[in-house]
């Protein structure tokens, strides 16, 4: 089965199966050729990962965790000792977005989190969701102007369907963002808001070999919130479109 170290899965497609069973699910993962995964919940989900990621060939470069609250030490802790080197702070509430005010709290708060992080040897991240791009503060997408509030130690996982969803003209968008971009999440659909019209990538309207053009050390991370279809058959889709693409 082909496979690529350069592509990964975020596990929140497949939560329903991991859930029920961590074990099984790491393998099917496996058996399609991911060596990489990127796991969410983490505290929930730790036990299980630290056996089954190396038991299948796997492992993970970045997690989704929330930071911002009262479990971020644990879960730094819980990155650290599953040799997660980037903590990605997964969603905050819109509102913390809808003022220049608003996201330089956010950014400060960001920052200390990103302190707090390096003394457990990790780096933070960010991951948006449509709102960031949705909203604008002086013409600009406020994901922009959150970045212009973050040290540059502070990286940024780009969701590009959500940013698609949210009016962002994506690659120019990452272009812009540079080398700080250190992650894309990579999912299809027609560029609504409604999760179950999301599709294997490459199927849907994200322009996915002018993302992968601009950001080409960035770590690829298939996703999907819902499709109509079988989940493990869309990311099958995606996984071999993206090797394919790498000539693999």
């Amino acid at each position: 089965m082909p496979s690529s170290p350069d592509v990964a899965v975020q596990l929140y497609t497949v939560r329903s199966a991991l859930a029920t069973d961590p074990e099984a699910t790491l393998g099917r993962l496996a058996d399609i050729g991911f060596r990489l995964v990127e796991p969410f919940d983490l505290l929930r989900y730790r036990d299980a990962l630290r056996a089954a990621l190396p038991s299948h060939g796997l492992s993970a470069r970045t997690t989704h965790a929330d930071v911002l609250g009262p479990d971020r030490d644990a879960a730094l802790d819980a990155a650290r000792e599953l040799g997660i080197a980037t903590v990605i702070q997964p969603w905050v509430d819109p509102e913390r977005f809808r003022t220049p005010a608003a996201i330089a709290e956010l950014g400060a708060d960001l920052s200390a989190a990103a302190e707090r992080a390096a003394a457990f040897g990790i780096t933070l991240g960010y991951h948006n969701h449509h709102f960031e791009l949705e909203t604008r503060v002086d013409g600009r997408h406020a994901l922009e102007v959150l970045a212009d509030e973050l040290p540059p130690s502070v990286r940024l996982e780009v969701d590009t369907y959500w940013a698609l969803v949210g009016g962002a003209d994506v690659p120019a968008l990452l272009g812009r963002l540079g080398e700080r971009v250190i992650a894309l999440h990579l999912n299809d659909g027609d560029g609504s808001l409604e999760t179950s019209r999301q599709v294997p990538l490459g199927s849907g309207r994200l322009p996915v070999r002018e993302i992968l053009a601009v950001a080409p050390a960035a770590l690829r991370v298939i996703e999907l919130d819902d499709t109509d279809g079988d989940l493990f058959d869309a990311v099958r889709v995606g996984h071999d479109l993206l090797v394919g693409l790498a000539g693999g």
